[in-house]
């Protein structure tokens, strides 16, 4: 292992503002909207913010006040935060983002999960918190390998904790962390205490007889998220196809056009989030920008990209990955968030999730849980990790 800083290139900074300003504009249908993709004036005004007001220096000064370092595992760099909690008896805890995320999204709880008493919490809740970049995403980099599912993530967090000493831990993520935080469950049942989660899927099951007899029990508020499901598996997941198929076409635009890779991932910003008219609703622009300017800066579009082909091609319900069951033998708690672009129904996981002790259904949020409510995510992180300390 070795520190790590972050200190992009001046020339690549302004390579960026040249590549914006140089932007060829689409047309676009009038009276659309989000309907159809981020809308062109909304992308504009936003290229131009980042062009000219965002300060990626100034960011880039915030992440490096949390220790980072490099290591290697199985063959791929792994970067990572690790904040040591003040508290002598805090319990280690892994972070894992998704995508279109990043490290990014969980700076703003560093804090309050390592030291609570300096923001206000009681020190027994405190943690030594870990944030991995999953390998091919941000300065994890492309790994130059194939075989990089979420399997094989779940198993170079094992080594990473190992590494750390850590010999009993709580793991925690969302979106891909959610797959990965769970196998890290089946790869390392010994030294993991306990699974949460902020996102969860519970797919019907297959046979029509079985699916008819769950749907007779279900609450209206059940048949709604179902109803929703139905929706986001017409009209939400093509970028799922995409990425799950044909990642290398995909990532030529993306890797050469900011815009692109701009447009690529604050249309899941809009849909994902708890936002009424555009993302900065849910989420700070700026930070927005950070998260988007690390994927471009670091070239990893097409490499993060990679993880739905490995893990995901050409499974068409999305089982091997999403739908379990979970075998798992330590508790797992569930955070769901109520604009997130699945809506599980807790009758339907329990039987997926056989050790399901922890559920709570907050009243805002949504897929990005610790980016868009800091407070909230720390708060049932907290609940759930007292019942496994």
């Amino acid at each position: 292992m070795r520190p790590f800083k972050i200190d992009i290139p001046q020339s690549q900074l302004d390579d960026l503002k040249q590549r914006l300003a140089a932007t060829r504009w689409p047309d676009e249908m009038p009276g659309v909207g989000w309907s159809r993709g981020a809308p062109l004036a909304y992308v504009k005004d936003l290229a131009e913010y980042w062009r000219t007001s965002y300060d990626w220096r100034a960011a880039e000064r915030y992440m490096n006040k949390f220790p980072q370092f490099i290591t290697e595992i199985d063959g791929a760099q792994v970067h990572f935060l690790h904040v040591r909690s003040p508290e002598p008896n805090a319990m280690p805890l892994i972070l894992t983002h998704g995508w279109p995320g990043s490290f990014v999204e969980f700076l703003d709880v560093i804090g309050p999960l390592t030291d609570p008493a300096a923001h206000g919490g009681d020190p027994a809740d405190a943690f030594h918190v870990v944030v991995p970049s999953i390998p091919g995403y941000g300065f994890s980099g492309p790994t130059g390998q194939l075989g990089w599912d979420t399997e094989r993530v779940a198993g170079a967090w094992k080594e990473l904790m190992r590494q750390l000493g850590y010999d009993r831990y709580l793991a925690q993520g969302g979106d891909w962390g959610y797959a990965i935080s769970l196998r890290l469950g089946l790869a390392d049942p010994e030294h993991v205490a306990g699974v949460h989660v902020n996102f969860c899927v519970t797919l019907p099951p297959p046979d029509p007889a079985a699916m008819a007899a769950l749907v007779a029990e279900m609450t209206p508020d059940d048949l709604d998220k179902l109803q929703f499901g139905a929706y986001f598996a017409q009209d939400g997941m093509g970028w799922i196809k995409i990425q799950c198929t044909r990642p290398q076409t995909l990532s030529y635009g993306l890797t050469d056009s900011p815009v692109g890779q701009l447009a690529w991932i604050i249309e899941k910003f809009k849909e994902w989030t708890d936002s009424k008219d555009a993302p900065e609703d849910a989420i700070n622009r700026d930070h927005l920008l950070t998260n988007v300017s690390l994927y471009w800066l670091t070239a990893t579009a097409g490499s993060s990209a990679q993880l739905y082909y490995e893990s995901e091609h050409l499974d068409a319900d999305f089982g091997k990955t999403w739908a379990g069951p979970w075998p798992l033998t330590m508790p797992l708690g569930v955070a769901v968030f109520p604009k997130d672009a699945v809506k599980p129904i807790r009758r339907w996981a329990e039987m997926i999730m056989p050790t399901l002790t922890h559920w709570t259904e907050l009243d805002k949020g949504g897929h990005f849980g610790a980016f868009e409510q800091p407070e909230l995510f720390v708060g049932d992180v907290r609940k759930f990790a007292r019942t496994v300390r």
